[in-house]
């Protein structure tokens, strides 16, 4: 058995059917259908059964694919090192970020590829929860996302703390003095930033509970942009970090500091533990992190 074997055996149990595997392949289904033959012939024990149109890992099968995926990991991963021993800081940085996290990367992106001209880069948009996702599936290597979140498959470099600001329509702003308090505004009706896994709606929300006071919550909002449109037609008001205010500034939106609270969020970058991480993402922590540190607001979780 192969390494090629082994990525046509992935692409099956993957994909639950042979037509789905070869086409994912770019071959025809009679020859992958003899590779697997081979496979369980050489091995002596049957790794799939069809049930219906679906084909379903056997216990040998399911123990099979996880030691698959490892194996061929490890190639990619020993390909690329030997690469970049080679042929130093070169290839492809992919990294992950959601609208609510992002505010310098511009700036740090301009300062990496002063550094390494060599590099390019790919960059997806995506919910948090699903930014961890293709972490974990090793499809980016690294996510600037904003916490607070469950960390434990990840090593963490907190950027920055964000303060959070009670922004209004420049019409609703003659209402208010400043700064406000949670008190002040619990009538108020609100659109609270709930994008999926972020934990900034139940983070707002606690903020609220620790002084007993229930919030008039209008609407939850998941697109920042449209949050922010809502907010200038004078749909409602909301609270939303610094940096997402700054993110969002118009002409008709007014900002408010919020006292008597602690509401700060801290945002950064995580990567998997357990993945090799490549020399781009490497540098471009390092240099991340070097940053943050002479502006006295960084730390790192391994």
């Amino acid at each position: 058995m192969d390494v090629r074997q082994l990525r046509y055996f992935i692409a099956i149990a993957e994909e639950e059917n042979l037509t789905a595997a070869a086409k994912r392949l770019h071959m025809s289904q009679p020859p992958l259908s003899q590779q697997l033959a081979q496979m369980e012939e050489e091995l002596g024990v049957p790794l799939l059964i069809r049930k219906g149109r679906r084909m379903e890992l056997t216990e040998a099968g399911a123990e099979l694919y996880r030691h698959a995926l490892q194996i061929v990991r490890q190639m990619e991963e020993s390909a690329v090192k030997v690469k970049e021993a080679g042929m130093g800081v070169r290839g492809r940085l992919r990294i992950g970020v959601n609208t609510l996290s992002v505010p310098e990367l511009p700036g740090l992106l301009m300062d990496f590829q002063r550094a390494y001209p060599y590099v390019t880069y790919k960059i997806q948009q995506n919910e948090t929860t699903h930014l961890c996702q293709l972490l974990r599936d090793r499809v980016i290597d690294l996510a600037f996302i904003r916490f607070p979140i469950d960390l434990s498959d990840f090593s963490v470099l907190h950027y920055q703390t964000d303060t959070f600001y009670y922004i209004t329509s420049s019409e609703e702003s003659r209402l208010h003095s400043e700064p406000v308090t949670l008190e002040a505004i619990r009538a108020q009706p609100l659109i609270l930033p709930s994008t999926s896994g972020s934990g900034l709606f139940h983070y707002i929300m606690e903020q609220f509970a620790k002084q007993n006071i229930t919030p008039n919550v209008r609407c939850e909002c998941s697109d920042i942009l449209l949050l922010g449109e809502l907010v200038e037609a004078g749909f409602g008001s909301s609270i939303v970090p610094k940096s997402v205010f700054e993110y969002l500034q118009r002409n008709h939106i007014h900002a408010y500091e919020i006292k008597e609270t602690d509401l700060a969020a801290s945002y950064g970058i995580i990567w998997n533990k357990d993945a090799y991480l490549g020399k781009p993402a490497e540098h471009f922590i390092k240099m991340v992190s070097g940053m943050a540190q002479e502006g006295g607001h960084s730390s790192l979780t391994l």
